[in-house]
């Protein structure tokens, strides 16, 4: 699982330093919106399981 998450934050910091060279508005847009689903995808991945509750 761990690798999972090192490769979606490693995507992730790529993105992050694309965004900030972006120059057109829909690149721009295209990368928030990549963001947004690894954070999502990070999210998931960060909740704890059923089994964690006992």
């Amino acid at each position: 699982m761990s690798t999972v998450i090192e490769n979606l934050l490693s995507r992730k910091q790529k993105l992050v330093e694309q965004l900030e060279k972006a120059q057109s508005i829909e690149d721009r847009d295209k990368i928030e919106h990549q963001l947004e689903q690894i954070n999502t995808a990070l999210d998931f991945l960060d909740r704890p399981g059923p089994e964690s509750g006992k």
